[in-house]
């Protein structure tokens, strides 16, 4: 994957049958704020909901790219068509020339439960692998059921690996 293919898959927009994936704006921040502001969020991530002046700060750090060449972050927002509303975000990092991308998604409390987060990962998932990745890797808490599940719908499997305290997942793509 060249770099300006990478930069075509972090500006495109993924449509699912419910979901718009639009590429994360500096202006998603206001709306975010409220969809993020629930500390359970961080059960199993650690940390605690941002304020508006440092989310939108983090956002303009993800919008800048990544300060390594050989590196994309791919950041989207989740909006859910039916609410014109966003709902989450998912994220990739994609490293080795394309070959290799971490994914991570979250759906706000208010929209859990209703399959948002497999279909974003699903479409995230769908996009990276038409772009040449060929390892897709999540990391996941082992309490973590329902991101256990998100994962296991998009394709990956747990490894026996922990990284940081939380299993790796992989989906490994011939060709």
């Amino acid at each position: 994957m060249t770099a300006g293919e990478r930069s075509g898959v972090t500006a495109r927009t993924v449509r699912t049958s419910r979901l718009d994936l639009v590429p994360l704006a500096v202006a998603h921040a206001e709306e975010m704020a409220g969809v993020l502001a629930d500390p359970a969020l961080h059960t199993f991530i650690g940390g605690a909901p941002l304020a508006l002046p440092e989310l939108r700060a983090r956002y303009e750090r993800l919008a800048a790219g990544s300060p390594d060449p050989a590196t994309v972050w791919g950041n989207w927002a989740v909006r859910l068509r039916a609410e014109d509303r966003l709902t989450g975000t998912v994220q990739a990092t994609v490293t080795e020339g394309g070959r290799v991308a971490e994914v991570a998604w979250v759906i706000g409390t208010e929209w859990q439960g209703r399959g948002f987060a497999r279909e974003a990962a699903e479409g995230l998932v769908t996009l990276l692998v038409e772009h040449g990745a060929r390892t897709i890797v999540a990391h996941v808490h082992p309490d973590h059921t329902a991101s256990a599940s998100v994962a296991a719908a998009a394709g990956l499997t747990p490894t026996d690996r922990l990284e940081d305290g939380e299993v790796r997942w992989e989906r490994r793509v011939s060709g």
